[in-house]
């Protein structure tokens, strides 16, 4: 009886564990007296220490991707003190310039495949002056810009007091569409450009619409926007393991980004319907402690930061949403992981990895927001968005969904689980 109850007792702690719940379940057991679960059923046995176990990752119960639009590191934390930022880029004649202030609404920067590959020019990342901006025209080297401690306050402040790696690349050189999928999928299914459609992308993107897929060979061809690979949404259904996808509805600006939107088993399926919910609906699950083991989250073209968005206001909806977080209940087990989707047509100095025939692309911008977060850390350690899945999968024992998350770095060095930091509620600014 006693071995019976000891599997069955480690069998419902591992699921438990699995799903994100602690172990609520042994409750039952616990009252029948199993004492290979922990209880007394009231035989003699010796008497020993409890074992207690280390901290780890087990710990985080929730984990939270933000992903926010188009800036890279040097855009925003070029002059961030402790971490590889620079103030100067060299542009395409050689020279090396100053890099001007980013106005707090911008113009949009070329940032597709082909303006990635020119900017980086190999990575001597030195062309960024050769990319346009739209709606045509732009400031002489608008791209050279960058933002300071002035413009995005809070964002230093996260920076300090939790993690800010420096090493955080875009998982493709090119835009929007491609890179959200890694954050899902850990590939782009060879997808390397935005849909030719403006306003929807996916499944249920009109007639029509097409976008540019590489093969293995590197040969391109147009094709529907709607795609059937697996993602972490799908590895998580499967384990049992709560997740939302929080983002714009169709028709809201921002419903582009609703990634899962292009993965036709979900879109048209009850796990669209189930878990893809609203972005306002965030900031309630959080206070309410509603969150999922697992979440992605985002907003509006307005919101965004994506140019010629407003920074600011951008900012302040991070910290309505982080804050909301801290003050729910499950802050003491949650790691956050904010970043942004692409570079934007901004420059960079440090000359990306070559991985494979997409990337990496250019670094983003990445603050990771937890108690367990090392305070004040530069994470040096190269990231990208498939690092993000490899921590999931890391946490809940997962199987990997393609070579990038396979080989990605699980990003466990930002963290310390032997400490636990308070909740930091900032405010929100009057904005230009």
């Amino acid at each position: 009886m006693l071995l019976g109850s000891m599997r069955l007792c480690s069998t419902v702690t591992r699921q438990a564990r699995q799903k994100g719940q602690g172990v609520r379940p042994l409750l039952p057991l616990l009252a029948l007296g199993l004492s290979a679960c922990g209880g007394n059923s009231g035989s003699s046995q010796s008497s020993t220490t409890p074992t207690v176990p280390s901290p780890s990752l087990d710990a985080i119960q929730h984990v939270v991707f933000i992903i926010k639009e188009n800036r890279t590191f040097d855009n925003y934390f070029g002059t961030f003190s402790g971490a590889d930022g620079a103030t100067t880029g060299k542009i395409s004649t050689g020279q090396v310039i100053t890099l001007g202030h980013t106005p707090d609404k911008t113009t949009d920067l070329c940032h597709d495949w082909s303006c990635a590959v020119t900017a980086m020019d190999g990575g001597k990342m030195d062309r960024f002056d050769l990319i346009p901006a739209f709606p045509g025209g732009s400031p002489q080297h608008l791209g050279y810009t960058q933002l300071t401690e002035s413009d995005i306050p809070n964002y230093f402040t996260y920076a300090r007091n939790f993690v800010l790696a420096d090493r955080m690349f875009s998982s493709l050189h090119g835009p929007s569409f491609p890179n959200h999928l890694y954050t899902v999928g850990a590939q782009s299914g060879g997808v390397i450009s935005n849909p030719s459609d403006p306003d929807d992308w996916g499944c249920d993107a009109v007639e029509g619409t097409t976008v540019e897929v590489l093969n293995s060979s590197g040969q391109a061809s147009n094709q529907t926007p709607c795609f059937d690979f697996q993602t972490l949404a799908d590895t998580l259904q499967n384990a049992g393991i709560t997740w939302k996808y929080y983002a714009p509805i169709k028709g809201e600006s921002g419903y582009v980004w609703s990634t899962l939107d292009a993965i036709n088993h979900i879109r048209n399926s009850s796990l669209w319907t189930d878990h893809v919910v609203p972005w306002t609906q965030f900031v309630s699950d959080a206070k309410s402690g509603q969150l999922p083991a697992v979440s992605w989250l985002v907003t509006t073209y307005a919101l965004s930061e994506h140019p010629p968005a407003s920074t600011c206001q951008g900012e302040n909806w991070t910290v309505n949403q982080l804050n909301a977080v801290m003050q729910g209940p499950d802050w003491n087990s949650t790691a956050v992981f904010l970043t942004w989707d692409d570079f934007g047509g901004f420059y960079d100095h440090v000359p990306p990895p070559s991985l494979d025939q997409f990337g990496l692309g250019p670094r983003v911008p990445l603050l990771i927001i937890s108690p367990f977060a090392k305070k004040g850390y530069v994470s040096h350690t190269n990231y990208e968005f498939s690092s993000l899945l490899k921590f999931v999968e890391q946490r809940y024992g997962l199987s990997p969904l393609a070579a990038r998350d396979s080989a990605a770095s699980d990003m466990t060095d930002s963290f310390d689980f032997t400490q636990n930091q308070s909740p930091l509620i900032l405010q929100t600014r009057q904005c230009p």
